[in-house]
């Protein structure tokens, strides 16, 4: 049974919760004139801040009925083509990706009170390209895509487990290929938007969108 008066002293703690951003600010007159670009710059400042797992993000996406939903997942590359990152094609965010190719990825690097947030459209990546990053990933997670039926409902632990054990002994001794169902994804940006953490909520928003002729524009965005 819940204690309603935890609760109450729970609700109020949470409201006082807050934290004055004082480490940095953004500038137009220092960013670079292309998104990626900047990316890669605070990326960098991320990785020497030692932030844990700097590639961490936040994917959303939208079913055909309208609703969202959102998760986090790893970047594992990213260039003037966009963001890239590895899944099922058959899970839930493979699902709703094929129905509306769209979705919005959120970085959050508290130590650097920083925060990107991308925009885009969604495709494939190539099966080359897929191929090419599933042989780097060490063998137990390339032997993990094969028992993951990611999103599916399983009876137990002990049915995952199963699977894995039947899995390893399927490829003993060879190369674990890559599942026809498994493979990469890219976010292709049309707006990015970098935040930095200011005193008094006063924070810097730098908006950049791209026009039709790929052309990049960066606007201020009130706080």
């Amino acid at each position: 049974m819940r204690n309603e008066s935890a609760d109450v002293s729970s609700g109020q703690t949470i409201a006082k919760l807050r934290v004055e951003y004082s480490r940095g600010r953004l500038d137009e007159a220092d960013v670079s004139p292309d998104p990626v670009e900047q990316f890669g710059r605070w990326f960098d400042d991320a990785w020497a801040a030692s932030v844990a797992e700097p590639n961490a993000m936040t994917l959303a996406t939208v079913d055909p009925a309208g609703k969202p939903s959102a998760r986090i997942v790893l970047l594992k590359s990213f260039d003037a083509r966009g963001f890239a990152f590895y899944t099922n094609y058959d899970s839930r965010k493979g699902r709703e990706l094929a129905a509306n190719p769209s979705a919005a990825l959120c970085f959050f690097w508290q130590p650097l009170e920083r925060q990107v947030r991308i925009e885009g459209t969604v495709e494939n990546v190539g099966r080359e390209e897929s191929e090419a990053y599933f042989r780097g990933r060490p063998r137990q997670a390339q032997v993990g895509a094969w028992v993951s039926q990611q999103s599916s409902l399983i009876t137990s632990r002990a049915e995952l487990e199963r699977i894995e054990a039947e899995i390893q002994k399927r490829f003993e001794g060879r190369p674990v290929p890559l599942p026809d169902y498994w493979g990469g994804y890219r976010v292709v940006p049309r707006a990015v938007e970098f935040w930095q953490g200011r005193p008094s909520r006063l924070h810097d928003r730098l908006l950049y969108t791209r026009s039709e002729s790929g052309a990049w524009s960066i606007q201020r965005l009130s706080p």
